[in-house]
């Protein structure tokens, strides 16, 4: 069986036939497992990880899982312990291999158990290989320092796309809100969290997407030393741009497409930087419906994007994959990875996107049934994207 499912993928590789298939990476139990990553190493291999515990920020038994799916194997290996900060949660995880094949974990630990005190943090490994959990030889916290210029430029944007023809002195506007936390230096400097891949430039420079749901926008933590050392861009201002996902053009210039976490309609948002991260445009709504659920979006190796994302305004029953032609000026395709009525009881959610060396796409996203919940791994090609079948 095995050897038959690996030369169906490699006749489909090299013959451009329509490739789909997939599988849990555990099976369904009753822990609540969410919001997965997935990367894959220099040797092949596959790693994927999710938080794993009796719930999410309130739960502190929260800790950071992860599974490995051997190269040339289609069964992904035992589970495994990642990261875990004792009596906290631990949620959000990302992985990522720098230029220097270095492994990567971001994840975030959260402080008195509210989303707007977690703490950035991660680790790195340079030996990774062996089956289990990484051996990770190092470990810190991402300490951000926005400054006057994130004050101003939130409210320089607020004032200038923002309308809020009510008002009452026992009411203040949502803006005028957030407008005097981003002045509290101490709430700046805490709550940023992970959720996407980040992007590497040509220069070198890393783009670390975060968000804050203190503030409800987004930024990025920018690094021109491997890591090294961090800084903070100007925020992503608008209403509810959270999650980015960032993709880059021809002409350099640097796509964030969001979670909506505002007002409707419900839409993706998106935000342009054409200074390669340092300042992005006010986040404005695109077509594509988003039912407040995180995305991702990826360049493929022959140019083309592709997005994951539930594609409703609301409720999170079916996975789409959208495929755009022209760097995101349209999405001309869409496939479903799993489609399902609004009150089955079944939602899949937080995608994961990379594209491997062998130019398959592999996608991994929480899956949640009547049965329990695990983490999904797809396997597909572009053929199978573009197939209307």
């Amino acid at each position: 069986m095995k050897k038959f499912l690996l030369l169906s993928l490699y006749y489909s590789i090299i013959s451009g036939e329509p490739f789909f298939q997939q599988n849990s990476i555990f099976p369904l139990q009753d822990k609540h497992v969410h919001g997965s990553s997935i990367i894959e190493a220099p040797n092949g291999d596959l790693l994927s990880c999710w938080f794993h515990g009796s719930g999410e920020r309130t739960a502190n038994d929260v800790l950071i899982k992860g599974s490995r799916l051997k190269k040339g194997s289609n069964k992904w290996d035992d589970v495994f312990d990642m990261a875990d900060t004792p009596n906290l949660p631990d949620c959000n995880p990302v992985l990522w291999i720098d230029k220097n094949e270095k492994l990567w974990l971001f994840w975030i630990a959260v402080r008195a158990n509210r989303w707007e005190n977690s703490m950035l943090r991660y680790r790195t490994s340079i030996n990774y290989f062996n089956k289990g959990s990484p051996d990770w030889n190092w470990q810190d916290n991402i300490i951000l320092k926005p400054g006057e210029k994130f004050s101003e430029t939130i409210q320089l944007a607020f004032e200038k796309h923002i309308d809020e023809p009510m008002w009452a002195e026992y009411a203040l506007p949502y803006s005028r809100l957030i407008i005097d936390a981003a002045k509290d230096p101490e709430k700046r400097q805490k709550g940023w969290m992970t959720r996407i891949h980040p992007l590497l430039l040509e220069s070198g420079r890393i783009l670390l997407p975060l968000y804050s749901d203190g503030y409800n926008v987004s930024i990025m933590a920018i690094s021109d030393d491997n890591g090294i050392n961090w800084k903070a861009s100007n925020p992503v201002v608008g209403l509810g741009p959270i999650q980015p996902s960032l993709v880059q053009k021809k002409n350099g210039h640097i796509i964030a497409y969001m979670r909506d976490s505002g007002l409707d309609p419900k839409r993706i948002l998106k935000s342009i930087s054409k200074d390669n991260g340092e300042t992005w445009s006010f986040a404005t709504d695109t077509k594509i419906p988003n039912p407040s659920s995180s995305i991702e979006v990826i360049q493929l190796k022959n140019g083309n994007w592709i997005m994951a994302c539930n594609d409703t305004e609301s409720g999170r029953n079916q996975m789409a994959i959208l495929l755009s032609f022209n760097e995101g000026k349209s999405w001309e395709v869409k496939k479903y990875i799993a489609k399902h009525e609004h009150n089955s009881g079944i939602t899949l959610a937080y995608p994961s996107l990379i594209q491997s060396s062998d130019e398959l796409i592999h996608l991994t996203y929480s899956l949640k049934d009547k049965k329990g919940k695990t983490i999904q791994h797809a396997i597909f090609n572009e053929d199978w994207i573009k197939n209307n079948k």
